[in-house]
């Protein structure tokens, strides 16, 4: 580790559950790299992701966004193309597109949606996007009609982010820059709080936050006091 982490691990006990706001100080305070660290809020949840009714998987709308540009693929149908990039999206999935994905494992981009007759055609490539979090699903709103693609790119951009327990049970959110306010911090960070706590499975038994942990890009982790139960 270098000498700005092992700095940053003598202003706190890394055992200690902090509260919500002091750990966002913590974290804030020792991003220190010369870029704009972004900072992610990680979960351990006491599910189980092998039964499909414990998995958790949902959007929200982060009030001061995530501080990232997002670079949108669209795959609409032939027709829509100059409205799909009237309306923000970066880049058209085109044949040619699509075969770079498949071929090349081309990942230029940080969020997809479809119109539903493009799922077929994009099946192929369903194998390298869904792992990656990639592929448009209806159930987080990226599979859509095209008079409700100008709308879905407009929250992307925004800062709607989209979120989904891993193989172990665990989530991984960001949820800004180290150069937002600690207010705009702790507005985004209490939206996902509240999102995962409606996203509990009813099935789910026991404690369902088992560790809730603040980091920033090249900072330590800071353990916060969960609030959800």
């Amino acid at each position: 580790m270098g000498k700005r982490y092992n700095n940053a691990l003598k202003r706190f006990d890394r055992q200690q559950n902090y509260a919500m706001d002091e750990a966002l100080k913590l974290v804030k305070g020792n991003a220190g790299a010369k870029f704009d660290e972004t900072l992610e809020v990680h979960f351990r949840l006491g599910i189980d992701p092998r039964h499909s009714d414990q998995q958790i998987r949902t959007t929200v709308m982060l009030p001061h966004g995530t501080g990232k540009t997002v670079r949108i693929l669209a795959f609409v149908e032939e027709g829509q193309e100059e409205a799909a990039l009237a309306a923000g999206a970066d880049i058209i999935g085109t044949d040619e597109v699509i075969n770079q994905i498949r071929n090349d494992g081309w990942l230029e981009f940080d969020a997809t949606i479809a119109t539903p007759p493009m799922m077929r055609k994009i099946g192929p490539i369903a194998r390298i996007l869904g792992p990656r979090g990639l592929m448009p699903n209806p159930k987080a709103g990226t599979v859509v009609p095209p008079d409700d693609i100008p709308h879905v790119i407009g929250e992307l951009k925004a800062g709607r982010v989209e979120f989904r327990n891993d193989r172990t049970g665990n989530l991984h959110i960001p949820f800004g820059k180290a150069s937002f306010t600690q207010e705009q911090l702790q507005e985004n960070l209490q939206v996902l709080v509240d999102a995962v706590q409606a996203a509990k499975p009813d099935s789910q038994k026991g404690a369902y936050v088992r560790r809730m942990v603040l980091t920033s890009t090249m900072g330590p982790g800071v353990r916060v006091e969960s609030v959800i139960h």
